[in-house]
């Protein structure tokens, strides 16, 4: 039911070597209309990311202290040195953010998601057990998900939670769904099974939010967790 990174990411992935020099990977980024690149070595293991950000880096810092020929004092240069270090980089091993945040192909789309949110980053390097690329999962990938069909969301609501996952009687539960978004009508027997219900729903792919109408023949809320 749940879809996994590898459900939705690019397998045919650009990467850079730690040698890859400044032009050829801007020229990456800008010929594959992506925001980052993975870099790797001679056995495919990721070693970092550069971003449209890093690259910015080099203009950024020139911008800031070297127009017109100023040059700041040494205090002011070694309160950033990361940002001294990318600004002056010229290959990619210079440039990179390492290590890089990486996901394994099984992890839930939800879980590389938080991962992005947790670290503000647009893409993720997707690697083997190994810790080898096996692909690249972006923020667009994750959003295609919402553009799952109400016909096949309502499907899915009803065979694979419902009639399923459940194992209770939900033949008196209606679905509808429209534009991602789920009602579900009618009654179930218990409140919690009712609440399951509701929950489970919200975890489909796709969902943009659920409409929670269902009644129950028996209120044992109170008898939760006992």
């Amino acid at each position: 039911m749940r879809m996994t990174v590898a459900d939705v990411m690019t397998t045919e992935v650009v990467s850079v070597t730690a040698t890859t020099p400044f032009k050829d990977i801007a020229e990456a980024l800008i010929t594959g209309g992506i925001s980052a690149v993975p870099v790797v070595d001679d056995d495919r293991h990721v070693i970092g990311m550069v971003s449209e950000a890093d690259l910015l880096r080099k203009e950024e810092f020139r911008e800031q202290f070297y127009r017109e020929g100023y040059r700041p004092p040494l205090r002011a240069r070694l309160r950033n040195p990361k940002g001294r270090q990318k600004a002056e980089g010229d290959t990619a091993a210079d440039l990179m953010t390492a290590p890089a945040v990486a996901v394994s192909p099984q992890a839930s789309a939800v879980e590389a998601a938080r991962l992005m949110d947790a670290h503000d980053v647009k893409r993720l390097a997707v690697v083997d057990p190994d810790g080898r690329l096996a692909g690249v999962v972006s923020r667009r990938d994750l959003v295609k998900l919402f553009l799952r069909g109400d016909e096949e969301i309502a499907a899915e609501v009803r065979e694979d939670i419902l009639d399923r996952a459940l194992w209770v009687e939900t033949s008196g539960v209606r679905v509808e769904v429209h534009q991602g978004v789920v009602t579900l009508s009618g009654w179930m027997e218990r409140r919690t099974e009712a609440a399951i219900a509701v929950r489970m729903t919200r975890r489909v792919n796709g969902v943009v939010d659920v409409i929670d109408k269902l009644t129950w023949k028996q209120d044992d809320s109170a008898w939760e967790g006992r």
